[in-house]
């Protein structure tokens, strides 16, 4: 017998499309998708989380940008319990919305939301160059899943629009590549168009 994420969707057959991030995305099959830090000590420790944990764990901070908090997280942060609930609710959101596995049309949303080229800056003389860079697969994800929840929860804060929806829209929009509704979408073509730029 499979098991199901939070006893509800099975992800047996959920596939990765994007071939630079099928090593990356953990689709492995469990109940509560929770492994306590226990890969934290090893090299790409985070492929070897499943996603939604570390969907989890983006929305436990997803008041931050860069190493402040803009927004506060404090409604989120250790609240385990919570964010489940959040999570739980969104799939049920997009499984209405859709009529599909909800944990697939977020594995499709991470997907088109991973940036594949940024900018970085380094020092040449006296002079900062920009230059462009091709994203690696697994800093791919993580920035997906940063701009998810932080479009997301940046519309349910100080709103009466509860997170679990603005999660949900967040994803749909994503989903469907929407880079009017999607902040993770219109972030991601933001950046690669000034990496072309920079090239």
């Amino acid at each position: 017998m499979a098991l199901k994420i939070l006893d509800k969707w099975d992800i047996e057959k959920v596939e990765v499309t994007d071939a630079g991030l099928k090593k990356y995305i953990n689709l492995k099959q469990m109940v509560v998708p929770r492994t306590f830090g226990r890969f934290t000590g090893k090299p790409f420790h985070k492929s070897q989380m499943n996603i939604i944990e570390r969907l989890a764990n983006h929305i436990f901070v997803s008041g931050h940008r860069g190493k402040k908090h803009i927004i506060s997280s404090g409604s989120n942060v250790g609240q385990t319990f919570k964010v489940w609930k959040i999570i739980e609710d969104t799939f049920d959101i997009l499984e209405e919305r859709t009529k599909k596995n909800p944990v697939e049309v977020f594995v499709k949303a991470v997907e088109n939301a991973a940036l594949r080229e940024e900018i970085t800056s380094f020092q040449v003389g006296g002079i900062i160059v920009r230059k462009a860079v091709i994203t690696s697969p697994q800093r791919r994800i993580d920035l997906a899943l940063r701009l998810i929840t932080q479009g997301s929860y940046q519309r349910a804060f100080n709103n009466p629009k509860r997170m679990a929806d603005a999660l949900a829209d967040e994803i749909f929009a994503a989903y469907n590549y929407d880079s009017q509704n999607s902040h993770a979408i219109k972030e991601k073509e933001r950046i690669e168009r000034e990496a072309g730029g920079a090239r």
